[in-house]
């Protein structure tokens, strides 16, 4: 707490003290409440005792956002914050836990050195390319939070240095210090991306834009990203991903159950690739497919003998649940239809995917309804199915959250 305050005066005593800062500012104060039918058979979770998931869960949070611009010699200055305060109540069913935190969600120190070149240090969600149901070009974010619109992501701590010779030419150099507030990353240890070189680089045209990424731990393989998209014409938005990288800390599950789990320190290279296309249709609703392949993910009889694993061995199960791969499968399907974005108004977003190898599903629904100027009620419900030895139902079968948010100014 005593960071925040300081980061506010800090910000607070220039603006005031000297015409030349620009300061703005905007506040969003969340309260929330949600249940969850937990998976009764759950074999990753049994009684909840692993995962230790709420049932019923209540917060609130609020997300302040402070920027101040100036000029330095002529070249821009501009400095923001992001700060969150929140309070979270869990109660899983035999004890509530509650937890208050106060830190920087991200924060960014820009400026620029000369016309084309600029400095960077903060945290920063570094998040790229136009996947909704994951993003494989991205080593930090493999869950983009694209599902639940009102989830704050987390950045990582970095300083990059940005070159735009033009408005369709950018590359960048990072120094990833770590990766300790980041959520959502495609990795199982938080300090996988400890220490992380990275590389990025983009083309745009008037219709097309794609990106290629390089990021390097010490000690591990390279991980090389990409991502590209094309707007053939007005109704029509084609994209694609892709990666090859190793993982830290990976489960092995050989497909004869009789064979024990083993973790590699780092497994074999293996490629994620995302194809999709979003139609955009005359009322300014939009219609999008996405396939993913995953290589990191199990074969049917790697997965099934997981499952068997994990339920014949208790000393294994919680392995089984930290270390497993952001995604079982290797093959999934992913359905969005939204509405009008561009409208104001209602917002609704509903989301269908499907596990192509267990058959599973999970089906959602987001929904955004602004009360007046500055309040606005929105809920998300999510219903899996396919069984305790499917993916999306192995732990929770459904749930439901709904927050209330008031904006300021």
């Amino acid at each position: 707490m005593k960071f925040l305050q300081l980061c506010l005066l800090f910000l607070t005593a220039p603006a005031l003290g000297d015409d030349d800062w620009r300061s703005s500012w905007d506040i969003a104060l969340h309260a929330t409440a949600g249940a969850a039918r937990l998976q009764a058979d759950s074999v990753l979770n049994p009684a909840n005792a692993f995962a230790r998931l709420g049932e019923n869960t209540s917060g609130a949070e609020a997300r302040i956002n402070f920027k101040l611009e100036s000029d330095v010699r002529g070249l821009p200055v501009k400095l923001s914050l992001r700060p969150i305060l929140s309070s979270k109540r869990s109660d899983d069913g035999t004890s509530s836990t509650s937890d208050n935190d106060a830190y920087l969600s991200q924060w960014q120190l820009r400026a620029a050195l000369t016309d084309t070149v600029s400095l960077s240090l903060g945290r920063e969600v570094m998040n790229w390319g136009p996947a909704q149901f994951r993003s494989p070009s991205s080593p930090f974010y493999y869950d983009n939070g694209r599902a639940n619109p009102s989830r704050e992501l987390s950045g990582v701590d970095a300083a990059k240095l940005a070159w735009s010779p033009d408005a369709n030419t950018f590359l960048s150099l990072a120094w990833i210090k770590g990766t300790e507030a980041a959520s959502g990353m495609n990795t199982n240890t938080a300090d996988a991306w400890q220490r992380t070189c990275l590389a990025k680089g983009e083309l745009r045209g008037d219709d097309w834009t794609s990106g290629l990424i390089l990021a390097r731990v010490a000690g591990r393989k390279p991980f090389y990203g990409a991502y590209a998209q094309w707007t053939p014409n007005e109704a029509w938005l084609l994209y694609g991903e892709a990666s090859s990288a190793t993982r830290a800390d990976a489960l092995v599950s050989p497909a004869n159950p009789l064979l024990p789990f083993s973790l590699q320190a780092e497994s074999a290279r293996h490629g994620i690739a995302l194809l999709g296309a979003m139609r955009t249709l005359e009322n300014g609703q939009s219609l999008g497919l996405e396939y993913l392949r995953n290589d990191h993910g199990y074969s049917n009889a790697e997965a099934a003998a997981y499952f068997i694993r994990a339920a014949s061995n208790p000393a294994t199960t919680a392995l089984a649940l930290i270390n497993r791969p952001p995604l079982l499968g290797r093959n999934y399907l992913h359905l969005v239809w939204q509405s009008n974005q561009l409208e104001d108004g209602d917002y609704w977003r509903a989301m269908w995917s499907h596990n192509l190898d267990d058959t599973g599903n999970e089906w959602a629904g987001y929904y955004d309804h602004p009360l007046n100027r500055h309040l606005s009620l929105y809920a998300l419900g999510v219903i899996n199915n396919g069984g305790p030895r499917s993916e999306f139902a192995a732990l929770v079968e459904r749930s439901l959250s709904i927050g209330l948010r008031l904006a300021l100014p």
